[in-house]
């Protein structure tokens, strides 16, 4: 009997994933290790981002601690890594602040962790040709950036939305060395990030956010496993596209 190919095997392939230190990151870089691909991964904080390191067995090569926003620190990993099969981009922040409370320092510090960093980083990577032909990029959005979220959250939502877009021009200008660039925007996803939002809410009110959602908050599982369908030959003819996991709350 002949075996037939696993087109969602990532062996001898390479990866980054940035924001692995907890939350979707963390699984996504397990996943990845799981159906056999290598990886570096990043992250603020070096304890956590050393307990994802554990979780990797013989995918892990390195880690990579520090800041997104320092253009050092992209350098240093730029100059570091081997050319990659793939590249998540998950690192990000929320912050809920609004309009009228939102100052300029802050305004100006989500876009640069959420939108800035990401690209950056991406730009280094392909301008040292550490990015292979026929590579496939993940940017990690929020479908905050679709429907607006709530109150409090134009600043995030706004940077969410920029990833959206750019992301459609990079998928253009890349095409012609069949580098896939797509987009994840996940709904509520229960992460220590957005766990402590939730911890604001009061129960009536966290009781009446969850039935938006027809099928319940999601885990960081749920948006690993399309992950790797991305980053996977089986989504090789997919490219500019959003891909949204809200659990149906969207419904449109």
């Amino acid at each position: 009997m002949v075996e037939k190919d696993n087109k969602n095997s990532l062996r001898d392939k390479t990866f980054l994933v940035t924001g692995a230190s907890s939350g979707i990151g963390k699984e996504i870089a397990i996943q990845i290790a799981s159906n056999e691909g290598s990886l570096y991964i990043t992250g603020r904080n070096s304890e956590n981002l050393y307990d994802t390191s554990t979780h990797l067995n013989s995918a892990y090569i390195k880690s990579f601690v520090g800041d997104l926003t320092k253009s050092e620190f992209i350098k240093e990993i730029v100059k570091d890594v081997l050319p990659l099969d793939g590249l998540v981009l998950c690192a990000g922040m929320i912050d809920y602040k609004p309009m009228k409370f939102l100052k300029e320092e802050q305004f100006l510090n989500i876009f640069m962790i959420n939108y800035f960093a990401p690209n950056m980083l991406l730009q280094e990577l392909i301008k040292n040709k550490k990015i292979k032909n026929g590579a496939s990029i993940v940017f990690v959005a929020s479908i905050s950036a679709i429907d607006g979220g709530s109150i409090g959250l134009g600043a995030y939502s706004g940077s969410k939305a920029a990833l959206i877009a750019t992301s459609k021009v990079w998928a253009l200008e890349l095409a012609s060395n069949k580098i896939r660039v797509n987009v994840i925007a996940p709904g509520m996803i229960q992460t220590p990030m957005t766990e402590n939002s939730i911890k604001t809410l009061t129960k009536e009110a966290l009781e009446i956010d969850q039935k938006k959602y027809p099928l319940g908050y999601g885990m960081p599982q749920d948006v690993a496993g399309s992950t790797i369908f991305l980053l996977s030959d089986s989504s090789k003819w997919m490219t500019g596209s959003t891909l949204v996991l809200d659990g149906g709350f969207l419904r449109k």
